[in-house]
């Protein structure tokens, strides 16, 4: 099994709403997110003889998938007063809104859905909200057979 990772990250603030703790308040990561691809098999003959794929390729869209949230404000849809929503957005801040909560948890796997919408075999998706902290995201083999 060949095994390829690119990385990138970001920096973002988000909160998580109805917690008990710091992590209610709004924060801020330097975000790091690791992508590793598989295959069985090299390239046989062509560009990439010898390759599992253009390296090139995967850290563009990495960079491109992780960029589109550097320096913004991530939430959880309807985990914000309407009004304050609104006051922010019409300051000019960059908020985007997701449909799950803001954890490294939720986030390795949305990447690695992402990722794997794009026609990569993701092996796995890392996210580290510190240089020390990560979530890991891995489809099982009964998540596979579901598909």
């Amino acid at each position: 099994m060949y095994i390829l990772k690119a990385e990138h990250s970001f920096d973002s603030a988000h909160f998580l709403a109805n917690y008990d703790g710091k992590c209610g308040n709004i924060h801020g990561h330097r975000w790091r997110v690791e992508i590793e691809v598989q295959a069985d098999k090299l390239v046989n003959g062509g560009q990439l003889e010898g390759m599992v794929i253009d390296f090139g390729d995967l850290k563009k869209d990495v960079k491109a998938m992780v960029d589109y949230y550097d320096h913004a404000l991530i939430i959880e849809k309807n985990t914000m007063r309407e009004t304050t929503l609104s006051a922010l957005k019409d300051e000019g801040f960059k908020i985007i809104e997701m449909n799950f909560r803001t954890t490294a948890e939720n986030f390795s796997a949305f990447f690695y859905k992402t990722m794997k919408e794009k026609g990569y075999k993701v092996r796995s998706a890392t996210v580290y909200e510190t240089p020390t902290n990560s979530a890991r995201y891995e489809e099982s083999e009964e998540a596979l057979n579901e598909l």
